[in-house]
């Protein structure tokens, strides 16, 4: 009686061992397919908790950086377009000096004119500048239609509106990725013979410089070019601005950068299997289940000799 006790409770220890030593090796085997120390949450929940989190912080990460590189690319787009508008504004100048001078003839001073009002068509064609997902950066927020229309008589209006579009590329850091056509192209104000003032559109001012040129209108023309001095400086404000905006969205990738890889080294450190030590462990494992194993056959073997003789 005692043996067979003793037998049946051997039997019982040495089933444990083998189960407990395979579910050893299976969660090895697992681990090294996967390459990490967790296959599954119930492993360690409190590790699983942790990576859930750091995985979450590198996808917050990782959206940031691709609103960067969506702003990145519209406010280079505008900072082409507007320094494309300063150097054109700065040849309407060349021709307005050009148009003042007492030496000029009344013809020569209309095929100015038309040089102008080419230059004119192309600083339009600028503030109507679209980016890659085609919209109208100087629309403002209504940048699905173009910013500015020209009627048959040369004259150009707005029609976007003076909303600025800020987006978040930071926990606590937004920049503003648009400029509306009125903080670009600015208005002048200008003085009447009784002291009044009004303010004049841009494209106004450049449409009247136009007129006194091609009329030989020698006061308004120098009326114009000292208006040209506030439309360029308006221009390049805005210009400054857009540069300022890039320089921060080019600083916030850097730092999301060391952010990221920061995280992506701490999930590492908590998730990543160490394959030299479950190598090793698969190993021991592998040994103790033969162990196991004979010890079984070998009690198994007993029992048998015993049934068939007793």
């Amino acid at each position: 009686m005692g043996m067979t006790i003793s037998t049946s409770n051997f039997y019982q220890t040495t089933t444990d061992q083998l189960n407990t030593v395979q579910s050893s090796l299976t969660n090895i085997e697992s681990q090294l397919a996967s390459g990490t120390q967790n296959t599954k949450p119930s492993d360690d929940p409190n590790k699983a908790a942790l990576i859930l989190n750091i995985k979450s912080q590198i996808d917050r990460q990782t959206g940031y950086q691709d609103t960067i590189t969506t702003v990145s690319s519209r406010l280079q787009t505008q900072d082409t377009a507007l320094q494309n508008v300063s150097t054109l504004l700065s040849q309407f100048n060349q021709l307005a000096v050009q148009a003042a001078s007492a030496t000029v003839s009344p013809t020569d001073r209309k095929t100015i004119a038309q040089q102008m009002t080419q230059l004119k068509a192309q600083i339009v064609s600028d503030a109507n500048t679209q980016d890659g997902s085609g919209n109208y950066v100087f629309a403002g927020g209504r940048s699905n239609q173009p910013a500015y229309t020209t009627d048959s008589n040369g004259n150009v209006t707005y029609q976007g509106d003076q909303n600025t579009m800020q987006v978040s590329v930071g926990d606590s850091l937004k920049i503003t990725m648009n400029t509306p056509g009125t903080t670009a192209f600015t208005n002048v104000v200008r003085s009447d013979s009784k002291g009044g003032q009004t303010g004049v559109a841009f494209f106004q001012s450049l449409n009247d410089l136009i007129g006194a040129v091609n009329s030989s209108d020698t006061t308004n023309i120098q009326r114009g070019i000292g208006e040209l001095t506030t439309l360029s400086q308006g221009v390049n404000n805005a210009l400054a601005n857009v540069g300022s905006n890039e320089s921060l969205a080019t600083n916030q990738s850097s730092v999301l950068n060391e952010a990221t890889l920061r995280l992506n080294t701490t999930l590492s450190s908590v998730q990543d299997l160490n394959y030299t030590q479950a190598i090793t462990k698969m190993n021991q494992d592998q040994l103790a289940l033969q162990a196991a194993q004979s010890a079984f056959a070998q009690i198994t073997k007993n029992s048998l000799f015993n049934y068939i003789n007793g």
